[in-house]
């Protein structure tokens, strides 16, 4: 003999309504070098994400000196990996560079500034 579980055949009511009143917005995704250029050479790769880091280092404020720091210091390491033949990458070279470009994939994105409680 074989018992089943009937279902509820209805549905109970929230006991408050739900409105989608919500204002903010997600800022719209924003494609960064690391990620448009995936199934490209690595080499490659890390070479646009430099060149972007750059950019975004020469647009950074002097006043902004931790995340200038962040990109001065991602800029050095890459440095250090490209001076090889990157046509021919070896494999602990190849492995350093992707972990780069992943922990680099953030930097140089710019977020507003929170403004201040009871500003205009």
């Amino acid at each position: 003999m074989t018992t089943t579980k009937s279902e509820p055949t209805t549905k109970s009511k929230p006991d408050h309504d739900v409105k989608a009143t919500s204002t903010h917005r997600a800022p719209p995704a924003r494609e960064n070098t690391t990620d448009a250029t995936r199934g490209e050479p690595l080499a490659q790769r890390a070479h646009a994400r430099r060149a972007e880091l750059q950019k975004a280092l020469a647009k950074l404020p002097e006043a902004e000196l931790r995340a200038r720091n962040d990109l001065t210091l991602a800029l050095g390491s890459i440095d250090e990996l490209l001076t090889g033949d990157s046509a021919h990458l070896s494999d602990t070279t190849a492995d350093a560079i992707n972990r780069w470009l992943e922990t680099s994939k953030h930097l140089g994105e710019m977020t507003p500034k929170p403004r201040a409680a009871g500003g205009h």
